[in-house]
């Protein structure tokens, strides 16, 4: 495996883009990551992994759904591309009652008929992209993620064959694209904003992109990947 230090500014020094081949990729994913759902998906009593109040330490949490936390699971789609691997990102359509418009993982809400986080990742990247299980490789979980919308949502990571085929779902999804993983792991990319919601100042990841704001929940679980597999 090829090490990555991290430097004293805490970026990481990687050794290349050999760092981000699919076989490494893979190689430390099956090490450092989760091989099991965290315990706070099923317990909603125990406090989430991360969350979009990570960059908010002493301010009230944003609570914009007010009731019990909704179980939801994404998939965390990694390209096996043989130049490097990639990730693969979709945009929401603007009509959607939640997150509209924005740059989100395949995924959502758990439904009773669904096995666990990896099932209900699946079902709904099947659904929403028309990428079948068949060509998805799971290497494990990421941390517990709580969103200020009311989901406490199990990100589970996989490795993709580049030949895939989508079908498109779209009243939900208006676009899909690859970002280079090389360049979502380099903290230099990794944004710190704000804006203002009910008067108060939020801090929340950005990783622009291209034309794509890559931002908000999405941007926390890439920092959560970035933490568990390169840091």
């Amino acid at each position: 495996m090829s090490g990555v230090l991290d430097s004293p500014d805490g970026r990481p020094e990687h050794g290349g883009l050999r760092d981000f081949a699919p076989d490494l990729f893979r190689e430390r994913a099956l090490t450092r990551l989760r091989s099991a759902p965290p315990p706070g998906d099923l317990d909603p009593e125990l406090p989430p992994d991360a969350g979009d109040h990570d960059l908010n330490a002493g301010k009230p949490r944003l609570r914009i759904y007010e009731g019990t936390p909704r179980r939801a699971a994404v998939l965390v789609p990694v390209i096996a591309r043989p130049a490097g691997a990639t990730v693969l990102l979709t945009r929401r359509t603007e009509h959607l009652s939640s997150h509209a418009g924005q740059v989100a993982f395949p995924g959502g809400k758990v439904e009773a008929s669904d096995t666990g986080p990896r099932a209900t990742a699946l079902r709904e990247t099947c659904e929403e992209i028309g990428l079948g299980s068949e060509v998805i490789d799971t290497v494990g979980y990421l941390d517990l993620y709580e969103t200020g919308t009311g989901f406490r949502v199990v990100p589970v990571v996989g490795v993709v064959d580049p030949e895939y085929h989508l079908v498109i779902d779209e009243n939900e999804v208006a676009s899909v694209f690859e970002v280079p993983l090389s360049f979502l792991m380099d903290t230099a990319n990794h944004k710190r904003e704000s804006r203002l919601y009910r008067g108060i100042e939020r801090h929340f990841y950005a990783m622009p992109y291209a034309d794509n704001y890559i931002w908000g929940a999405t941007a926390g679980i890439i920092r959560n990947l970035y933490n568990r597999v390169y840091r």
